[in-house]
Formats: C-alpha cells, structure tokens, sequence
C-alpha cells in the first residue's frame, strides 16, 4: 500500500506557492510554482494557489485527477500559525488523500535542521523566528503586517514608503534610492496612500531588491533600512538563542542580503540550512504517509 502513496510537499508564502511532489521511495517526480497562498489572503485563494500547483505536479508526471486520491501532502502555509486559520485549513474538503497542515516556519526549521534542535530565522516577504527545541515548538514575532514581520521584505517596502513620505514633508532628507521609488508614483504622495490601500506584502516586498541594491551602494536611506532591518532579525536571533537554539539558520529570499548586516552576535549561530521548506514539508509528508501505513 505505501508504495501506492505519493508525497507532496507545498510551501506557501505570501509571493507564491511551491510544489514537490515524490515518490515513497524519495523520486523527486515533479515540481511546480504557483501563486501567494498565505492564509491570510484569503482561503480560496491560499488553496487556489495549492491545488494548481498539485495539479501542475500530477501533470507533469504523467498522471491524472485520479491520482489526488494517493498523494499524502503536508501543506506549509504562511498564516496557518493563527489558530482561525489553522482550523479553516484543517476543514478545507481537498481531494489529497491525507493533509497536514503546518506553517511554512515549521516545515523550514524542519529542513534546515532535520531532526536535531534549532531555530530558523525567515527573512522573505514577511519575517519569523521558529525554533524547535527539545521536542517543543517556539515562534518569535510574525504576527504579519502592519503590527509585525519587522526586517522583512514587505516591512523594508512599507518603511521606504514612510520615509519617502517624510521627506516629501521635508523631515527626511532625499536620497537617489527614495527618489527613485518616489518616481514610480509619479512624485504624487497621494497616489502611494492609493496603492497603499490595495497592496499586498508581496507587493510591498517588491521594493526590497531595490532598497538592498542602494544600500550596497551607499545610499543612506538604504543603508538606513537595511541596518534597521538587521537589528530586528538579531532581535529575533537574541530570543532563540536565549531559549536554546544555538543553531540559527537564516532562510527566505532577503536572507542572504541581509546576512551581512547582522551583528557579531548574531554572526557565530549561523549555519547553512540542510534544505528548505519545501524539503522540509516532504520529510513531515513522509511522516505523514508512515503513521498511515503502519495503522493500516
């Protein structure tokens, strides 16, 4: 039976939705990505991310709609650390024939470390210290914007916009890197209070490359905010290792930028990641899959 079984791990962030799907014997068969599935997009659309990106994996391994019905998935998603929307995925009726439902953090620090104690420090769109010591679970911060997520991409983006508007008052001085994103709303500051209104954090994240790439060249507003930023992450690293996480990974797409900015307290605990989330969601799929077998 359990070699009847597929393993499909997602990560679902507030940028996209990424899909692996393996078999029992560890054959990677397919990978896809899709887009945002944080919970706190919405449901609908978190899962509308999830399942297309199942589907694109069942295709492009030669198989079918059928085929949901053998897939044990352990779903990783952004949000799924507020209980209401934990309990709306757990209740959500997919076609997977067992789903797991964890955090993106969870499934990170579970790649990062496999199963010796640790902590990851996720720096992407939003940001989270997660830690996993002695058999228990610790969480740091990432409650999401506007009243967390400090040192993340989409945090970088609202802090840019504040200070482009603070220099439009004339109490921030102007710089190249905020003129330049000024310019992408026509120097009007009333049309970023527009877009503001609908954005999303991973529109927000979108000024990010942009910040780090003034940064690195000496701007001062971004050498500002990249500084800033880094004290938050080592804030977040301070608890951790307080808790006895002594092994610090930092993953998300602005880790590797903001690495260097980190203090020398912070700097000793870093270690490479054995894997990812993505890695991570599959090892708990496995998990998953043996608990099942085993009952049967």
């Amino acid at each position: 039976m359990d070699q009847d079984l597929l393993l499909l791990g997602v990560d679902g962030g507030g940028t996209n939705c990424r899909a692996r799907l393996s078999a029992m014997s560890g054959t990677v068969l397919a990978d896809a990505v899709t887009g945002p599935a944080n919970l706190r997009l919405g449901l609908e659309q978190s899962f509308s991310s999830v399942m297309e990106a199942a589907a694109r994996c069942l295709t492009r391994a030669g198989m079918g709609g059928r085929d949901f019905a053998r897939v044990v998935a352990c779903l990783a998603l952004a949000g799924a650390s507020e209980p209401s929307y934990a309990a709306a995925a757990k209740a959500y009726k997919h076609p997977f024939h067992r789903a797991v439902i964890t955090t993106d953090a969870h499934a990170a620090c579970v790649g990062a470390h496999g199963d010796r104690d640790g902590g990851i420090i996720v720096a992407g769109t939003g940001s989270v210290g997660w830690a996993l010591v002695n058999g228990e679970t610790h969480r740091v911060g990432g409650w999401g914007l506007p009243l967390s997520d400090e040192g993340s991409g989409a945090w970088l983006g609202s802090e840019l916009l504040r200070l482009i508007l603070w220099a439009h008052d004339g109490r921030a001085s102007w710089t190249p890197l905020l003129r330049s994103a000024f310019a992408d709303f026509g120097e009007d500051p009333h049309a970023i209070l527009q877009w503001l209104a609908q954005a999303r954090p991973g529109d927000l994240g979108a000024f990010a490359p942009r910040i780090v790439g003034f940064a690195n060249e000496g701007d001062q507003a971004g050498v500002e905010l990249m500084s800033l930023a880094a004290k938050n992450i080592d804030a977040i690293a301070a608890r951790l290792i307080s808790i006895g996480a002594d092994r610090l990974s930092l993953v998300g797409g602005l880790g590797p930028s903001l690495r260097p900015w980190l203090s020398s307290a912070t700097q000793p605990h870093l270690v490479e990641p054995e894997g990812d989330a993505l890695s991570g969601a599959l090892a708990l799929a496995r998990k998953a899959a043996q608990r099942l077998t085993r009952a049967a």
